[in-house]
């Protein structure tokens, strides 16, 4: 029977998860905006991974670069839900792209579009 890939992601992120919190990323402080019981994001685990490197054998490593996607996946919802306020909040996309460093609103409100779409796509 063969996984699907997706699957396999899924499990070796979860893995991956259980290690980092196992090798004390569990007593990270909680985040106000992620208020106990939930648990660290995938951003910080992947920091703790970074920050306690010299510490962590081969395979404690490996569990924070099996998190890189599921990091990045946060971080791009992080910047659509900021965007979406922005907006929300009457900023413009000229305001935005300077915010930003985009050289035009339009670079800017393309990306968002691109943003998501991916996100939509669950890419």
């Amino acid at each position: 029977m063969t996984r699907n890939p997706d699957h396999s992601q899924a499990g070796r992120e979860t893995a991956a998860r259980h290690r980092l919190l196992a090798l004390g990323a569990d007593a990270l402080e909680p985040r106000p905006w992620r208020p106990p019981p939930v648990p660290p994001s995938d951003v910080d685990l992947a920091h703790y991974a970074l920050w306690r490197a010299g510490e962590l054998e081969p395979d404690d490593l490996r569990a924070g670069l099996a998190l890189l996607a599921a990091a990045r996946a946060e971080v791009d919802g992080l910047e659509a839900g900021l965007l979406f306020v922005a907006r929300g909040a009457g900023l413009t996309w000229a305001d935005i792209a300077a915010a930003m460093g985009f050289n035009s609103p339009q670079a800017c409100q393309q990306h968002f579009t691109r943003l998501a779409a991916r996100r939509g796509s669950g890419a």
